[in-house]
């Protein structure tokens, strides 16, 4: 007797669609569509009902690199409270506005969501400082990177269910990675899926900046109301009727930053698409076309970031919490460098191929900030740093 289900799921085998077909209905001809993968490095049968950059996703996910973004700073330490954001809220911010940009554009939502996910998976403990510090450490391999450190866990520190190293990961999102690392060696743009993750990216840290920082008391919404792009998001709210309560105005003003630069996003490039009208995706790739804020939105937002610069990232307390783990990421390298007996095995095999150095310094790049506060006091008890 023959059934009419699948044999591996016992669902009807009629309503099963394919990845190809899916994104046949719902994709614009200049997307990455997924039967165009260049694949990856160690060949894979296809799963049924997964596509490549969905099983991307999935193993970014579930990486250990990924479940330590939680404990790293995005720029504020967790000694300031726990309203702020970190890695990997951060992380999910930007993926969220990147699929919604992705989405409108008809673009691949899944290699978008990937991209996202694995954007900031490279960061060092403390952040941009980790990464000053860390960089001048390895001055002398070629210093460090947060952008080729994330290559570095998706080929080679993260391990699967399977005997070879790294995650696997599809070629078009380690070529976009490696677009961050070096434009130049390339000769065509990113993938605009790529494109709207950077695009993402730069909103969202714009608007969890200003949000962050207002709540912890850096700036006050005072301050921010003279700069054109906040007073425009203002008026937009009094046109609504603005909140009386300053902790609604301040989430007023977030959203509204979101939603201003998102829509001017999409305006412009939607009608530049449209234009091109591109049948593929690397028909795109060969064009310069850049995805970006544009008219005067654009200059307000350069304002902002140039505020936010000089009166957040560059406030006291921060540039204090920063030299302190500045201090002690080189303490912690050198100690390491000297003794590299004490590092764990799979960091000491690194040594062979990577380089004392640079073994030490993956292995303090994947560190949480609380794991490295701990590493420091284990090795330097009586230092008060």
């Amino acid at each position: 007797m023959t059934s009419n289900h699948d044999d591996q799921t016992g669902t009807p085998a009629s309503i099963l669609q394919t990845t190809a077909e899916r994104e046949q209905a719902l994709l614009a001809p200049w997307a990455m569509f997924s039967h165009q993968s260049l694949g990856r490095q160690a060949v894979e049968t296809e799963h049924p009902y997964r596509g490549p950059f969905q099983r991307d996703r999935d193993r970014i996910l579930h990486s250990s690199a990924y479940r330590r973004l939680s404990g790293k700073m995005q720029v504020f330490t967790g000694d300031m409270g726990d309203y702020h954001r970190t890695r990997l809220t951060h992380t999910h911010e930007v993926a969220s506005i990147a699929r919604t940009i992705g989405r409108t554009l008809r673009l691949n939502e899944d290699l978008i969501e990937a991209l996202a996910l694995f954007h900031d998976i490279g960061h060092p403990p403390y952040g941009h400082a980790g990464e000053d510090a860390l960089d001048e450490c390895l001055a002398d391999e070629g210093g460090f990177s947060h952008n080729q450190y994330a290559l570095t866990i998706a080929e080679e520190l993260e391990c699967r269910h399977v005997d070879t190293p790294g995650l696997n990961l599809s070629r078009e999102v380690l070529e976009s990675q490696a677009f961050r690392v070096d434009k130049e060696e390339f000769l065509h743009t990113p993938l605009l899926e790529a494109q709207v993750v950077d695009a993402a990216d730069s909103i969202t840290y714009d608007a969890h900046d200003t949000d962050d920082a207002v709540k912890l008391g850096l700036v006050s919404l005072e301050e921010l109301q003279s700069l054109t792009l906040i007073h425009r998001c203002c008026e937009r709210i009094d046109d609504r009727g603005r909140p009386a309560d300053e902790d609604n105005l301040r989430r007023a003003i977030v959203h509204e930053l979101i939603d201003c630069q998102v829509s001017n996003l999409l305006d412009t490039t939607s009608e530049q698409l449209a234009q091109a009208n591109w049948q593929s995706a690397q028909q795109a790739r060969q064009s310069d076309f850049q995805l970006q804020l544009t008219g005067s939105l654009a200059e307000e937002k350069s304002e902002l970031e140039s505020f936010l610069h000089q009166h957040v990232y560059r406030h006291p307390t921060l540039l204090a919490t920063r030299e302190i783990a500045h201090q002690q990421l080189h303490r912690l390298f050198v100690y390491f460098v000297t003794h590299p007996q004490q590092l764990p095995p799979r960091f000491s095999q690194r040594i062979e191929h990577k380089g004392l150095p640079r073994a030490v310094g993956d292995y303090l790049a994947g560190m949480t900030d609380r794991y490295l506060e701990i590493s420091y006091l284990e090795q330097f008890p009586d230092d008060k740093c």
